[in-house]
């Protein structure tokens, strides 16, 4: 495999009838490297077919499990940057055009995605506090693009939990410049990433509460 500049990470579980096109548009961007979190019968096969490389999860070890996984084998390829995306087609592969522009053409080490709206009520009021504290409009948003030395520099994507959220917070702790971009796509309809509404909710706070306790612990 040629040395790519971009990976695009997508953690995938259980979504044969949608990462195809998805890997397949994003194949135009740059190197796409899909983790396979545990599923069953065809989401591997359909990426696998759609130019993905496969980083294969034998049983289910999670959303931060998948994206830190994902983020290794992009360091390993000698990329530059990488950007994580949804494997169900929430997130237009098309924006992933701005988010080489700004990662590898502008030399921007860190590019945080912005919904047009919050789906759950924690994600509401945490973001809240997520934008008075680090002035990230979006924190949840999966759509994030970091430079890999970020991922090098923190000792890796996630140590506490923080559903997608710990890298690009202790980044911006450390200074790291960043820019926000508005990110578009289809509103899933299927089952939520984090679970149902009460479950995903209670994740969501407690996971952002131990992103911020460690941000504390590591500014003492």
């Amino acid at each position: 495999m040629d040395r790519p500049e971009l990976a695009i990470v997508i953690p995938a579980l259980n979504e044969a009838a949608t990462i195809g096109p998805v890997v397949k548009a994003a194949t135009a961007f740059g190197q796409v490297f899909v983790v396979d979190d545990g599923s069953g019968y065809g989401t591997g096969d359909v990426a696998r077919a759609a130019g993905a490389v496969v980083v294969r999860h034998e049983t289910s070890c999670g959303y931060e499990a998948s994206l830190g996984d994902g983020c290794a084998a992009a360091s390993e390829s000698g990329a530059k940057a990488v950007v994580t995306m949804d494997a169900d087609g929430e997130h237009d592969p098309a924006l992933l055009g701005e988010f080489r522009r700004l990662l590898i053409d502008e030399d921007v080490p860190l590019v945080l995605g912005v919904r047009p709206r919050r789906q759950r009520i924690a994600e509401s009021i945490m973001g809240l506090l997520f934008r008075w504290r680090y002035g990230v409009s979006d924190a949840l948003c999966g759509m994030k693009g970091y430079h890999l030395d970020l991922y090098r520099r923190n000792g890796g994507f996630d140590h506490v939990g923080g559903v997608g959220t710990e890298l690009a917070v202790q980044s911006i702790r450390r200074g790291t410049r960043f820019h926000e971009i508005p990110v578009s796509g289809n509103r899933r309809v299927d089952r939520p990433r984090f679970g149902k509404a009460l479950q995903s909710n209670l994740r969501i706070v407690c996971s952002l509460s131990r992103v911020m306790r460690l941000d504390a612990a590591k500014g003492q």
